[in-house]
């Protein structure tokens, strides 16, 4: 199996789903079915912003601070809900993905430096996803982790090899992992018992409680905010159900909304799980909570063999659903951006070394995990800006462009997170 030569083919169509969305567009399906088949492409997105990356910093967030950091959960996942309604936008309006409009409407050294800047990001990506995966494995059945990380990427071939069916079964596939890890933290917020005060107060009065609090944030910014699914949802809806006219792209994009909407609130519900559970079970601990193996430890001391069980199926869940995301964002980088293509084992090898390379090296999981979203965090600007500066122009988008207030809200999302990558790097380099 090649690296994809086409995103054509990358997540072939189903005759049954394109004729419901065919009923749909044209006004014969009615009620909550003719959103039935538009529903599915946000939720593989989704995948990207309930990986290992966001359990390792919303329960360094939840054990460190208790429920001060929820608003940062809340407020990235509604830019993700922007961002991403940005990237579906973009492939429906030009039937091309961020990065194929990328090469054609920039210079090709500037089309370079993105692409490389790209892959940078795709192996902290799967930096996060390969130990995430790893550690499920060794927390579940005490596999190494160095052998439990290639486990982890066998299984992401599986879960790619849905494709060869079609979409909906890998859209499927990713909705049953994405359904495990909502049931296990389900679980957790109620032994959690999580005080109802604190919880509003953490979510909607901003508080910071130094600069490590301010890293933190950027981390779980770096965690919600992922990169890699700005340039892959643009790919998921640029063929999916192709508009013949404005007013079906119009009516594609609305129906999508919904899609991204319920996707989008699904993620953050999860994530704000993860902080209410450490805060409400690791914050007052005489232990301190620092890395999953302890927050795995811990619950099954204090709360049950069941409640740390359903932690590490959680985290298994998804390191292997995320895992086989970024592959698929990788395809898409490398076709896109330079218009070349590599066997796609030769790029799982690829984007795996550094992971293994790092368990190999005996660095601490959890550490790295939270850094690797640090990393994400300077990566998001380089998709962000792109993209923007795209729905932005109406002779690119049709009817599909930005309205002037989506524009300001895309640049005052973009302004902030450089303003704080700015900051997390002045305070790397000079202390």
């Amino acid at each position: 199996m090649s690296d994809a030569s086409s995103n054509s083919d990358f997540l072939p169509g189903e005759n049954a789903t394109q004729r419901a969305a065919a009923a749909a567009l044209d006004g014969r399906q009615k009620g909550l079915k003719r959103f039935l088949p538009f529903l599915g492409p946000a939720f593989i997105a989704a995948v990207a912003y309930i990986d290992p990356g966001n359990f390792a910093t919303n329960i360094q967030a939840g054990s460190t601070y208790g429920y001060t950091l929820l608003w940062v959960v809340l407020v990235s996942n509604i830019m993700a809900v922007l961002i991403q309604s940005m990237s579906a936008k973009l492939g429906i309006a030009t039937g091309k993905n961020l990065p194929e409009v990328s090469r054609e409407r920039f210079a090709k050294p500037v089309t370079i430096g993105l692409w490389l800047q790209a892959e940078f990001i795709a192996i902290a990506t799967d930096l996060a996803e390969f130990i995430g995966g790893a550690l499920g494995l060794y927390l579940l059945f005490g596999i190494p982790l160095f052998p439990a990380a290639v486990i982890t990427g066998i299984a992401s071939f599986v879960l790619l090899e849905l494709q060869r069916r079609g979409f909906r079964w890998l859209e499927a596939g990713i909705g049953v992992l994405v359904g495990v890890v909502v049931v296990s933290f389900a679980y957790e917020v109620y032994i959690a018992d999580p005080d109802g005060s604190q919880l509003l107060h953490g979510l909607f009065v901003p508080t910071l409680d130094g600069a490590d609090s301010l890293l933190l944030a950027a981390g779980i910014l770096g965690a919600t905010v992922m990169p890699h699914v700005i340039y892959l949802h643009s790919a998921l809806m640029q063929r999916r159900v192709v508009g013949r006219n404005e007013a079906e792209r119009r009516k594609i994009f609305h129906f999508e909304m919904a899609d991204i909407l319920i996707a989008m609130t699904i993620a953050g519900v999860i994530n704000g799980a993860m902080l209410v559970m450490a805060a409400g079970l690791f914050f007052d601990s005489t232990a301190v909570i620092s890395t999953l193996e302890g927050a795995f430890a811990h619950l099954n001391t204090e709360a049950g063999s069941l409640a740390a069980i359903l932690f590490g199926v959680g985290l298994l869940a998804s390191g292997f659903s995320s895992s086989s995301v970024g592959t698929m964002s990788g395809q898409i980088i490398m076709s896109g951006y330079i218009d070349r293509q590599i066997p796609l084992v030769l790029r799982r090898l690829i984007t795996m070394a550094p992971a293994l390379g790092v368990l190999a090296l005996g660095v601490d999981p959890t550490t790295a995990l939270v850094m690797s979203q640090v990393v994400l965090s300077f990566g998001i600007p380089f998709a962000l800006i792109p993209l923007l500066i795209f729905c932005s122009d109406p002779t690119l988008m049709g009817s599909l462009v930005n309205r002037r207030i989506t524009t300001w809200l895309a640049w005052a999302v973009a302004t902030l997170i450089i303003a704080l990558n700015v900051f997390l790097l002045t305070r790397i380099l000079f202390g």
